[in-house]
């Protein structure tokens, strides 16, 4: 890890920094105190705001199993992570009532086949119902010569 370009870049600020720190306590030796108290008080500003920097940079890590979850310091949620956890929930919705408005198209199209063949058909729908008919279509199966192909 140490040869990644993120903290050799990371040791060149340090080092930066500190060769910037020690020029400018080397120089405060000869400057007014009223000016020595500001540059302290910004000094004790900016260590809070890298604080805050760095705290709001990984807040949190929850490792479980093979899984590892990392927050970034929000305590309620803004509104692209509200709207990206709900567009899954929408997809899902969505693609079932699809699905079930094809399933439904497909049923009353295969419904309205039959009954087209039904009415159509050389016998009226009388006779389907009409208890002989079932014996009549399994004698002519049996009497009717084997189908070749």
């Amino acid at each position: 890890m140490s040869n990644t370009p993120n903290y050799q870049n990371q040791l060149l600020q340090e080092r930066f920094a500190l060769k910037v720190t020690a020029r400018l306590s080397q120089s405060t030796d000869t400057l007014p105190h009223d000016i020595t108290e500001r540059l302290r008080v910004a000094r004790l500003q900016a260590l809070d705001r890298l604080k805050a920097v760095q705290t709001r940079t990984a807040s949190s890590l929850a490792l479980s199993g093979g899984a590892a979850t990392m927050t970034m310091g929000q305590d309620e949620p803004g509104l692209w992570s509200r709207i990206a956890s709900v567009l899954p929930l929408l997809a899902l919705v969505a693609g079932l009532i699809s699905i079930t408005m094809i399933q439904n198209d497909n049923r009353a199209n295969e419904l309205a086949e039959i009954d087209a063949a039904l009415l159509t058909d050389d016998l009226p729908p009388a006779a389907y119902t009409d208890p002989g008919f079932l014996q009549f279509l399994k004698s002519s199966r049996e009497q009717a010569p084997p189908i070749r192909q």
